[in-house]
């Protein structure tokens, strides 16, 4: 059978011809005329190579293909019928959805954690896929369903992406609390001299974007480990004399063997948004956790805002 010519209308047509076994009771019931049910009974038996339905005195008898096809029929548009109904009635509570978000280790601590943490509460049956992000095959996985979503800096070329800004992050310098030359009001001459750990997600890289912009000043900083992840950072420079520009959000459950300063000479922000493909953009259970993500964010900058004064 050539399935290129088949659509779901057609099988509806099927199925209640054999519960009506009458023509004209089956346009009225699909609310077709008669002249369009007998066309696309026609159609039918051409896709099948089978009468499927014979005349009688009263209506129409089922050959005995039709019979066998009726079963397995009734079946499939069964299943299409609650998956349509199950998106319309979306529940949180009863889901089983799995959601497949790519980001960076960043986001992951500071996003996709506490998202998890919610779907325990909120959607219990709701899994989630964590994947690395690639940004040179994002769109192409969006596109294909192999993610459902991304959470990163949005990328202005790929207009055929849907684009929902979270938040702007700005980097900070941390160290082991007591540092010596940690201090307020660093010049870019002693930002210099201190002895950095970058992070390069792809591995191995000794400069960052950063680097670009001190060379343009004439500056050079003093790198001395290129690291994978920013999680084990903290760790790392609060047993040490090595400090590191780290995005703001992630130390805001850190320990107190971390020192943080700002560097307001620097300038350096990126924006963090949620991406996702137009495929994805009507089902409920997606649109769902797109909006609990939104929700988690700002309610975490509001617990963390400082106290205005009147």
């Amino acid at each position: 059978m050539d399935t290129k010519r088949l659509d779901l209308n057609l099988l509806v047509t099927l199925e209640t011809l054999l519960a009506e076994r009458n023509v004209t009771k089956a346009a009225k019931r699909l609310h077709l005329s008669q002249p369009a049910v007998s066309a696309q009974l026609n159609r039918l038996r051409d896709i099948f190579d089978d009468p499927l339905l014979l005349p009688a005195r009263r209506g129409v008898i089922p050959t005995a293909k039709a019979l066998e096809l009726l079963g397995p029929l009734r079946q499939a548009l069964d299943q299409v019928r609650n998956t349509l109904q199950s998106h319309r009635d979306f529940s949180s509570a009863r889901t089983s959805l799995t959601v497949t978000i790519a980001c960076t280790d960043f986001i992951q601590a500071t996003v996709v954690m506490p998202l998890t943490l919610a779907l325990r509460q909120r959607a219990p049956g709701m899994r989630v896929a964590v994947r690395n992000w690639d940004p040179a095959k994002m769109e192409h996985q969006l596109a294909r369903g192999e993610i459902d979503l991304a959470i990163t800096t949005p990328d202005a070329r790929a207009s055929e992406l849907r684009v929902q800004h979270l938040f702007d992050e700005t980097y900070v310098l941390i160290g082991r609390r007591g540092h010596a030359q940690l201090k307020r009001g660093l010049t870019i001459e002693e930002f210099v001299r201190l002895e950095h750990i970058v992070v390069s997600p792809s591995g191995g890289r000794f400069e960052t974007p950063i680097d670009d912009a001190l060379a343009a000043l004439g500056h050079r900083r003093k790198v001395v480990m290129s690291a994978a992840s920013f999680l084990f950072v903290p760790e790392i420079v609060s047993s040490s004399d090595l400090v590191a520009l780290v995005p703001r959000r992630l130390l805001r459950n850190q320990r107190n063997e971390i020192a943080a300063i700002d560097i307001p000479w620097l300038g350096e922000r990126f924006d963090v948004s949620l991406i996702w493909h137009e495929r994805s953009h009507a089902h409920p259970g997606y649109r769902w956790v797109r909006e609990l993500i939104a929700e988690l964010v700002a309610g975490e900058d509001a617990r963390k805002a400082p106290a205005r004064r009147g």
